[in-house]
């Protein structure tokens, strides 16, 4: 996708929970020369040595001073601020005092967290039109947000290394009440505001898939049923959700393979055979792409983390 760039795996401490969060302790000594190539390279769209991920990034500084750079910006980051780098969207730091620094670094795919309860919230989420760093705006202006969030990265931080009962919830509740305040907050208009007129109209199509994902599910079938032509269905549900038709049924497709790997003991080949995927091979292309492992690593990665 971006050959001069590294493209980091996100290694998940819960695959259910599709995320990653990490403190990074360091103290780096950036000459100016450094600083200065830094800028150069970004603002001559330089981006060796950068790297992406699927995950959406948040970043907290906690104590020093640092520079992010995504292709639209530098930001620099004190104590307390906190810059976000959306899905696949290129990004690199570098600290620009000397001393100590300390960051706390959350990555999640927010695709885990579209279902039938929050679709009509997280399609807002969908980068269709712009990177979510078009958000920072909202932590450069709105400190009431910044403090909260960070209040809130680090709660998901300590909930994750404390591992106590029901942390799985707790986590999953801040996220949401992350997403919330950007999305009641986002006084530019930055994220996806499609008319939310279009998605009820395709209600009864997600309605189907929830409940097919065992069958084969036709396009042209799902638009008959709509009354719509097959070209207006397609491009109707990509602007209604952000992501193709055959995407949202893989998605949904895995989502439910990912539940029945982690609360039953049936074999792998009856999972994808139960989503409706009969060739094991193809089952096991989609599961790597959307989780960075195989069926087998998902299952045992979680039953390590409950031990």
């Amino acid at each position: 996708m971006y050959p001069e760039m590294r493209h980091e795996q996100v290694v998940y401490q819960n695959p259910f929970l599709a995320m990653r969060i990490w403190q990074i302790d360091s103290e780096t000594i950036t000459t100016e020369d450094l600083l200065r190539r830094a800028e150069q390279n970004w603002r001559q769209k330089n981006y060796y040595g950068w790297h992406y991920h699927e995950e959406v990034e948040f970043l907290l500084l906690l104590e020093g001073e640092i520079a992010a750079y995504c292709r639209e910006e530098q930001i620099v980051l004190g104590p307390g601020d906190i810059a976000l780098f959306g899905s696949s969207e290129p990004h690199t730091t570098i600290q620009t005092k000397p001393g100590p620094t300390k960051q706390i670094v959350f990555q999640i795919d927010l695709r885990k967290y579209w279902d039938l309860s929050t679709l009509n919230s997280m399609q807002h989420f969908s980068e269709v039109i712009r990177p979510l760093s078009s958000l920072n705006y909202i932590y450069k202006e709105n400190k009431e947000v910044r403090d909260r969030t960070a209040e809130l990265i680090v709660e998901i931080y300590r909930e994750m290394n404390d591992g106590r009962l029901g942390y799985e919830l707790a986590v999953s509740s801040r996220i949401k009440n992350i997403l919330l305040l950007l999305l009641r907050n986002d006084a530019r208009q930055q994220l996806n505001y499609n008319d939310n007129r279009l998605l009820g109209r395709l209600q009864p199509a997600v309605d189907y898939v929830e409940n097919n994902l065992d069958g084969k599910l036709s396009v042209a079938e799902i638009s008959e049923r709509l009354n719509m032509s097959y070209t207006h269905f397609i491009k109707t549900f990509k602007k209604a959700v952000g992501m193709s038709f055959t995407d949202f049924v893989v998605l949904k497709r895995i989502k439910k393979a990912e539940q029945q790997l982690l609360t039953s003991d049936v074999s792998i080949a009856e999972v994808a055979e139960s989503v409706g995927i009969s060739n094991l091979g193809h089952f096991y292309d989609m599961f790597r792409r959307l989780n960075g492992c195989s069926p087998k690593q998902f299952r045992d990665r979680l039953r390590e983390t409950i031990r």
